[in-house]
């Protein structure tokens, strides 16, 4: 007896002929698609990253340069940066790491990388945004980024005066409130100890009035000694005073008895 053969077409149908292809390119289009949109989406979420990372690291540079107003200790602010050292503005961003030039006043480094490789190592990852791109400061009051396409900018003050022109007023007095009048107004010597802007330090001396109200201008920002003297006994007051940006210090002083 002869088994008759099954047609295998009719066994298995005809849907074994694979895609067409437009079928292959409509897949292959849809896969582009969301391949860009995923790359797009990467790259604006890197972006964001190195933006935030960027912003974050020209803070530290102007906290570095001018201090960071929210370090504060007893009531008073405690952290001036490079200009409460050495009363002025550093010249490029590798005065933050490096010694101009023997500056005894400085006393960095105010900025440190977060990675780099050993002590011995030059520290200048801090020079670069996110994107790797220079950052722009020649000695002004502003830090650029252009690494992401638009410019970025962190001002470090609103101007040159409020870092570099303040003012110290005083009022001195014997112990009894009293100034030192016509006849002892020389007697009394008022000294203020500050940087000089290259590196050394100033000693600035003025003797009161009549009434007693003495007032130094083109005072940087930072902590700064003072003297009252009065010379007829040598008796002295030390005081340290505070100067932040944009902010001219008064106080009223009394010497220890009553003088006059």
């Amino acid at each position: 007896m002869c088994l008759k053969k099954e047609n295998s077409s009719f066994l298995y149908g005809k849907n074994d002929a694979g895609y067409s292809m437009i079928e292959v390119l409509v897949v292959i289009i849809i896969v582009g698609i969301i391949a860009s949109v995923t790359v797009n989406s990467l790259k604006s979420s890197g972006d964001t990253v190195r933006f935030e990372q960027t912003k974050k690291e020209m803070e530290q540079l102007a906290f570095a340069i001018a201090g960071n107003p929210s370090l504060i200790s007893g009531g008073s602010r405690t952290d001036f940066g490079y200009v409460g050292d050495v009363g002025a503005l550093p010249s490029s961003l590798d005065d933050l790491v490096q010694n101009p030039g023997g500056y005894s006043t400085w006393n960095g480094p105010y900025i440190h990388d977060d990675f780099y490789n050993s002590i011995s190592a030059s520290e200048n990852e801090f020079k670069f945004d996110g994107w790797g791109t220079a950052y722009t400061y020649s000695g002004g009051l502003t830090i650029g980024s252009n690494g992401g396409g638009s410019p970025l900018t962190r001002q470090i003050a609103k101007s040159t005066t409020e870092l570099l022109d303040n003012k110290i007023s005083l009022t001195i007095t014997d112990n009894n409130n009293t100034p030192p009048g016509a006849t002892f107004a020389d007697s009394v010597v008022v000294l203020v100890n500050i940087p000089d802007g290259s590196g050394g330090s100033l000693t600035r001396t003025l003797s009161p009035p009549a009434d007693g109200f003495v007032q130094f201008d083109a005072i940087p920002i930072g902590i700064h000694d003072i003297k009252i003297i009065y010379n007829p006994t040598g008796d002295t007051i030390r005081s340290k005073v505070t100067i932040s940006p944009g902010i001219n210090y008064y106080s009223e002083i009394k010497l220890y008895l009553e003088l006059w």
